[in-house]
Protein backbone atom coordinates (compact mmCIF):
# COMPACT_ATOMS: atom_id res chain seq x y z
CA UNK A 1 0.00 0.00 0.00
CA UNK A 2 2.92 2.29 0.97
CA UNK A 3 4.46 1.47 -2.35
CA UNK A 4 1.49 2.28 -4.16
CA UNK A 5 1.01 5.87 -2.46
CA UNK A 6 4.16 6.29 -3.26
CA UNK A 7 4.12 6.02 -6.85
CA UNK A 8 1.09 7.95 -6.96
CA UNK A 9 2.76 10.67 -5.25
CA UNK A 10 5.76 10.36 -7.71
CA UNK A 11 3.66 10.60 -10.70
CA UNK A 12 1.98 14.18 -9.31
CA UNK A 13 5.19 15.30 -8.36
CA UNK A 14 6.70 14.63 -11.76
CA UNK A 15 3.11 16.30 -13.24
CA UNK A 16 3.48 18.81 -11.34
CA UNK A 17 7.23 19.20 -12.50
CA UNK A 18 5.96 18.60 -15.87
CA UNK A 19 3.02 21.60 -15.69
CA UNK A 20 5.55 24.07 -14.20
CA UNK A 21 8.17 24.03 -16.91
CA UNK A 22 5.04 23.98 -19.50
CA UNK A 23 4.14 27.02 -17.93
CA UNK A 24 7.61 28.72 -17.56
CA UNK A 25 8.44 27.69 -21.01
CA UNK A 26 4.58 29.36 -22.24
CA UNK A 27 5.85 32.35 -20.45
CA UNK A 28 9.38 32.43 -22.06
CA UNK A 29 7.52 32.31 -25.57
CA UNK A 30 4.74 35.06 -24.58
CA UNK A 31 8.35 36.57 -22.86
CA UNK A 32 9.87 36.41 -26.44
CA UNK A 33 6.72 37.32 -28.78
CA UNK A 34 6.21 40.00 -26.91
CA UNK A 35 9.89 41.35 -27.19
CA UNK A 36 9.70 40.77 -30.81
CA UNK A 37 6.43 42.68 -31.38
CA UNK A 38 8.30 45.59 -29.43
CA UNK A 39 11.30 45.54 -31.27
CA UNK A 40 9.00 45.21 -34.82
CA UNK A 41 7.38 48.36 -33.41
CA UNK A 42 10.40 50.11 -33.03
CA UNK A 43 12.25 48.78 -36.14
CA UNK A 44 8.87 49.67 -37.87
CA UNK A 45 9.03 53.33 -36.54
CA UNK A 46 12.31 53.62 -37.65
CA UNK A 47 12.02 52.25 -40.92
CA UNK A 48 9.00 54.43 -41.48
CA UNK A 49 11.17 57.72 -40.20
CA UNK A 50 14.41 56.48 -42.49
CA UNK A 51 11.82 56.10 -45.43
CA UNK A 52 10.98 59.74 -44.90
CA UNK A 53 13.66 60.88 -44.83
CA UNK A 54 14.78 59.01 -47.67
CA UNK A 55 12.04 59.98 -49.45
CA UNK A 56 12.58 63.87 -48.75
CA UNK A 57 16.20 63.06 -50.47
CA UNK A 58 14.54 61.60 -53.36
CA UNK A 59 12.68 64.54 -53.79
CA UNK A 60 15.40 66.95 -53.59
CA UNK A 61 17.39 64.68 -56.16
CA UNK A 62 15.07 64.47 -58.87
CA UNK A 63 14.16 68.21 -58.86
CA UNK A 64 17.89 68.71 -59.63
CA UNK A 65 18.19 65.76 -62.07
CA UNK A 66 17.51 67.83 -64.56
CA UNK A 67 20.72 69.44 -63.53
CA UNK A 68 23.18 66.48 -63.62
CA UNK A 69 21.09 64.50 -66.29
CA UNK A 70 23.47 66.04 -69.67
CA UNK A 71 20.69 66.61 -72.68
CA UNK A 72 23.22 64.23 -74.27
CA UNK A 73 22.11 61.43 -71.86
CA UNK A 74 19.06 62.39 -71.67
CA UNK A 75 18.46 61.70 -75.35
CA UNK A 76 20.19 58.11 -74.87
CA UNK A 77 18.03 57.24 -71.77
CA UNK A 78 14.67 58.52 -73.76
CA UNK A 79 15.08 55.01 -75.67
CA UNK A 80 14.06 56.40 -79.01
CA UNK A 81 11.04 58.62 -77.09
CA UNK A 82 12.34 61.79 -78.01
CA UNK A 83 9.54 64.15 -78.13
CA UNK A 84 7.54 62.04 -74.93
CA UNK A 85 10.85 63.32 -73.12
CA UNK A 86 11.10 66.87 -74.74
CA UNK A 87 7.34 67.38 -73.62
CA UNK A 88 8.59 66.06 -69.88
CA UNK A 89 11.28 68.76 -69.73
CA UNK A 90 9.18 71.39 -71.22
CA UNK A 91 6.42 70.70 -68.78
CA UNK A 92 9.08 70.46 -65.85
CA UNK A 93 10.43 74.21 -67.44
CA UNK A 94 6.95 75.73 -67.07
CA UNK A 95 5.98 73.97 -63.67
CA UNK A 96 9.68 75.23 -62.69
CA UNK A 97 8.87 78.53 -63.60
CA UNK A 98 5.15 78.64 -62.16
CA UNK A 99 5.98 76.93 -58.96
CA UNK A 100 8.55 80.25 -58.76
CA UNK A 101 6.03 82.98 -59.18
CA UNK A 102 3.52 81.79 -57.32
CA UNK A 103 6.20 81.36 -53.95
CA UNK A 104 7.52 84.82 -54.89
CA UNK A 105 5.51 87.80 -52.71
CA UNK A 106 5.07 90.58 -55.36
CA UNK A 107 4.17 91.32 -58.76
CA UNK A 108 6.91 89.94 -61.96
CA UNK A 109 6.53 90.27 -65.57
CA UNK A 110 6.98 87.57 -68.07
CA UNK A 111 9.75 88.85 -69.07
CA UNK A 112 11.48 90.27 -66.45
CA UNK A 113 11.79 87.24 -63.66
CA UNK A 114 14.77 87.75 -62.49
CA UNK A 115 14.00 88.44 -58.94
CA UNK A 116 12.92 84.61 -59.63
CA UNK A 117 16.80 83.06 -59.49
CA UNK A 118 15.12 80.85 -61.94
CA UNK A 119 18.75 78.98 -62.50
CA UNK A 120 17.35 75.65 -63.65
CA UNK A 121 15.59 77.09 -66.55
CA UNK A 122 18.34 77.29 -69.29
CA UNK A 123 19.30 73.64 -68.51
CA UNK A 124 15.49 72.49 -68.60
CA UNK A 125 15.17 74.67 -72.17
CA UNK A 126 18.56 73.16 -72.94
CA UNK A 127 17.47 69.34 -72.08
CA UNK A 128 14.07 69.83 -74.53
CA UNK A 129 15.30 71.23 -77.34
CA UNK A 130 18.45 68.75 -77.59
CA UNK A 131 15.52 66.03 -77.20
CA UNK A 132 13.73 67.63 -79.61
CA UNK A 133 15.77 70.34 -82.07
CA UNK A 134 12.03 71.29 -83.64
CA UNK A 135 10.83 72.33 -80.18
CA UNK A 136 10.53 76.03 -81.69
CA UNK A 137 7.65 76.56 -78.77
CA UNK A 138 10.85 76.23 -76.51
CA UNK A 139 13.16 78.51 -77.97
CA UNK A 140 10.24 81.51 -78.32
CA UNK A 141 10.14 80.77 -74.39
CA UNK A 142 13.60 80.92 -73.69
CA UNK A 143 14.24 84.60 -76.44
CA UNK A 144 11.28 85.82 -74.06
CA UNK A 145 12.01 85.05 -70.77
CA UNK A 146 15.45 84.04 -70.29
CA UNK A 147 16.79 87.11 -71.85
CA UNK A 148 15.63 89.16 -68.65
CA UNK A 149 18.35 87.70 -66.95
CA UNK A 150 20.37 85.74 -68.73
CA UNK A 151 20.98 87.01 -72.28
CA UNK A 152 23.93 84.92 -72.74
CA UNK A 153 21.97 82.09 -71.63
CA UNK A 154 19.18 83.21 -74.05
CA UNK A 155 21.30 83.68 -77.19
CA UNK A 156 23.27 80.10 -77.23
CA UNK A 157 19.31 78.57 -76.84
CA UNK A 158 18.16 80.46 -79.94
CA UNK A 159 21.00 80.51 -82.10
CA UNK A 160 20.93 76.81 -81.72
CA UNK A 161 17.42 76.62 -82.54
CA UNK A 162 18.15 78.41 -85.99
CA UNK A 163 21.34 76.04 -86.27
CA UNK A 164 18.24 73.47 -86.18
CA UNK A 165 15.79 74.63 -87.93
CA UNK A 166 17.26 77.45 -91.27
CA UNK A 167 14.12 77.88 -92.69
CA UNK A 168 12.70 78.87 -89.41
CA UNK A 169 12.57 82.97 -90.03
CA UNK A 170 10.92 83.90 -86.55
CA UNK A 171 13.86 82.43 -84.97
CA UNK A 172 15.62 85.17 -86.22
CA UNK A 173 13.15 87.73 -84.79
CA UNK A 174 13.69 86.30 -81.09
CA UNK A 175 17.49 86.62 -81.33
CA UNK A 176 16.83 90.39 -82.79
CA UNK A 177 14.61 90.88 -79.53
CA UNK A 178 17.25 89.63 -77.73
CA UNK A 179 19.82 92.18 -78.98
CA UNK A 180 17.14 95.01 -78.94
CA UNK A 181 16.55 94.39 -74.94
CA UNK A 182 20.52 94.99 -74.18
CA UNK A 183 20.50 98.23 -76.65
CA UNK A 184 22.46 95.53 -79.18
CA UNK A 185 20.45 97.80 -82.00
CA UNK A 186 23.69 96.93 -84.98
CA UNK A 187 23.29 93.23 -83.94
CA UNK A 188 19.60 93.05 -83.78
CA UNK A 189 19.47 95.18 -87.30
CA UNK A 190 21.97 92.15 -88.77
CA UNK A 191 19.77 89.29 -87.38
CA UNK A 192 16.76 90.99 -88.90
CA UNK A 193 18.60 91.87 -92.41
CA UNK A 194 19.95 87.79 -92.39
CA UNK A 195 16.41 86.93 -91.42
CA UNK A 196 15.06 88.40 -94.30
CA UNK A 197 16.62 86.53 -96.98
CA UNK A 198 14.95 83.97 -95.39
CA UNK A 199 12.32 82.28 -97.82
CA UNK A 200 8.95 82.43 -96.72
CA UNK A 201 10.15 85.61 -94.14
CA UNK A 202 7.58 88.69 -93.91
CA UNK A 203 8.60 92.02 -95.25
CA UNK A 204 8.86 93.32 -92.38
CA UNK A 205 11.77 91.96 -91.15
CA UNK A 206 14.05 94.13 -93.48
CA UNK A 207 12.32 97.10 -92.44
CA UNK A 208 12.92 96.07 -88.36
CA UNK A 209 16.97 95.94 -89.92
CA UNK A 210 16.17 99.02 -91.25
CA UNK A 211 14.31 100.79 -88.20
CA UNK A 212 17.17 99.25 -85.48
CA UNK A 213 19.92 100.99 -87.31
CA UNK A 214 17.96 104.26 -87.27
CA UNK A 215 15.92 104.12 -84.09
CA UNK A 216 16.49 101.02 -82.14
CA UNK A 217 16.00 102.62 -78.98
CA UNK A 218 12.70 104.31 -79.94
CA UNK A 219 8.91 103.36 -78.63
CA UNK A 220 7.61 102.80 -82.49
CA UNK A 221 10.62 100.30 -82.31
CA UNK A 222 9.32 98.84 -79.48
CA UNK A 223 5.78 98.88 -80.52
CA UNK A 224 6.62 97.32 -83.70
CA UNK A 225 8.52 94.39 -82.12
CA UNK A 226 5.73 93.94 -79.52
CA UNK A 227 2.90 93.93 -82.52
CA UNK A 228 5.12 91.36 -84.42
CA UNK A 229 4.95 88.74 -81.26
CA UNK A 230 1.29 89.30 -81.04
CA UNK A 231 1.54 86.88 -83.98
CA UNK A 232 3.02 83.96 -81.96
CA UNK A 233 1.11 80.97 -81.62
CA UNK A 234 1.94 80.92 -77.30
CA UNK A 235 -0.57 82.78 -75.65
CA UNK A 236 1.76 83.64 -73.24
CA UNK A 237 3.81 85.25 -75.15
CA UNK A 238 1.04 87.21 -76.86
CA UNK A 239 0.05 87.95 -73.47
CA UNK A 240 3.44 89.87 -72.50
CA UNK A 241 3.54 91.74 -76.08
CA UNK A 242 -0.21 93.03 -75.59
CA UNK A 243 0.96 93.90 -71.87
CA UNK A 244 3.81 95.28 -73.21
CA UNK A 245 1.89 97.46 -76.23
CA UNK A 246 -0.66 98.90 -73.20
CA UNK A 247 2.59 100.23 -71.64
CA UNK A 248 3.79 102.13 -74.83
CA UNK A 249 0.09 103.52 -75.18
CA UNK A 250 -0.06 104.61 -71.44
CA UNK A 251 3.92 106.00 -71.90
CA UNK A 252 2.09 108.29 -74.89
CA UNK A 253 -0.80 109.07 -72.81
CA UNK A 254 0.94 110.36 -70.00
CA UNK A 255 3.35 112.45 -72.05
CA UNK A 256 0.55 114.19 -73.74
CA UNK A 257 -1.41 114.25 -70.17
CA UNK A 258 2.13 116.51 -69.01
CA UNK A 259 1.84 118.30 -71.89
CA UNK A 260 -1.45 119.58 -70.84
CA UNK A 261 -0.52 120.00 -67.38
CA UNK A 262 1.93 121.95 -67.97
CA UNK A 263 0.30 124.14 -70.73
CA UNK A 264 -2.17 124.85 -67.96
CA UNK A 265 0.38 126.27 -65.32
CA UNK A 266 1.98 128.37 -67.64
CA UNK A 267 -1.32 130.28 -67.84
CA UNK A 268 -2.16 130.10 -64.54
CA UNK A 269 0.41 130.20 -62.93
CA UNK A 270 -0.67 127.24 -60.95
CA UNK A 271 -0.94 123.43 -61.13
CA UNK A 272 -4.25 121.86 -61.69
CA UNK A 273 -5.64 120.20 -58.49
CA UNK A 274 -8.22 118.36 -59.89
CA UNK A 275 -9.05 116.56 -63.55
CA UNK A 276 -12.27 117.82 -63.68
CA UNK A 277 -10.61 121.49 -63.78
CA UNK A 278 -8.97 120.25 -67.73
CA UNK A 279 -11.57 117.62 -68.05
CA UNK A 280 -12.54 119.92 -71.25
CA UNK A 281 -9.61 120.34 -72.40
CA UNK A 282 -8.75 116.57 -71.75
CA UNK A 283 -12.04 115.82 -74.08
CA UNK A 284 -11.51 118.28 -76.41
CA UNK A 285 -7.83 115.90 -76.86
CA UNK A 286 -10.31 112.79 -77.31
CA UNK A 287 -8.62 111.27 -74.02
CA UNK A 288 -10.25 108.78 -72.72
CA UNK A 289 -12.58 110.03 -69.35
CA UNK A 290 -14.20 108.29 -66.85
CA UNK A 291 -17.39 109.31 -65.82
CA UNK A 292 -16.41 111.74 -63.26
CA UNK A 293 -13.99 113.86 -65.80
CA UNK A 294 -10.72 111.64 -65.15
CA UNK A 295 -8.21 109.91 -67.89
CA UNK A 296 -7.90 106.65 -67.70
CA UNK A 297 -4.91 104.12 -68.88
CA UNK A 298 -5.75 101.10 -71.33
CA UNK A 299 -6.59 98.85 -68.64
CA UNK A 300 -9.55 101.62 -67.40
CA UNK A 301 -7.66 102.78 -64.26
CA UNK A 302 -7.58 106.40 -63.84
CA UNK A 303 -4.54 107.79 -64.11
CA UNK A 304 -3.12 109.71 -60.40
CA UNK A 305 -2.94 113.69 -60.73
CA UNK A 306 -0.03 114.97 -58.27
CA UNK A 307 -1.25 118.83 -58.03
CA UNK A 308 2.10 119.65 -56.51
CA UNK A 309 4.16 118.91 -59.45
CA UNK A 310 1.71 118.98 -62.01
CA UNK A 311 2.99 115.59 -63.35
CA UNK A 312 0.21 112.16 -63.81
CA UNK A 313 1.45 108.56 -62.90
CA UNK A 314 -0.31 105.24 -62.91
CA UNK A 315 -3.03 105.02 -60.75
CA UNK A 316 -2.41 102.28 -57.89
CA UNK A 317 -4.91 99.25 -58.95
CA UNK A 318 -3.70 99.77 -62.43
CA UNK A 319 -2.38 96.50 -64.67
CA UNK A 320 0.15 98.62 -66.66
CA UNK A 321 3.76 97.36 -66.42
CA UNK A 322 5.69 99.91 -64.29
CA UNK A 323 9.16 98.82 -65.79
Amino acid sequence: MSDEVKSTDEVKSTDAHDSSRTARARRLRDAALALVVVLGLAASSALSHWLTSRRAQLEVVRDAESLYVSPEAARRMSLGFNGLAADWYWLRALQYVGGKVVAYEGEVQLDDLSPLALTQLAPLLEQATTLDPKFIAAYEYGAVVLSAFDHEAAVRLVEKGIRANPSEWRLRHHLGYIHWRRGRFAEAARVYEEGASVSGAQPWMRMMSAQMQAQGGSRETAREIYARMMESDDETVQALAASRIAQLDSLDERDALRRVLHAVRERTGRCAQTWREVAQILHAARMRLDRSGSPIDPTGVPYALDPQTCDVSLGRDSRIPRK
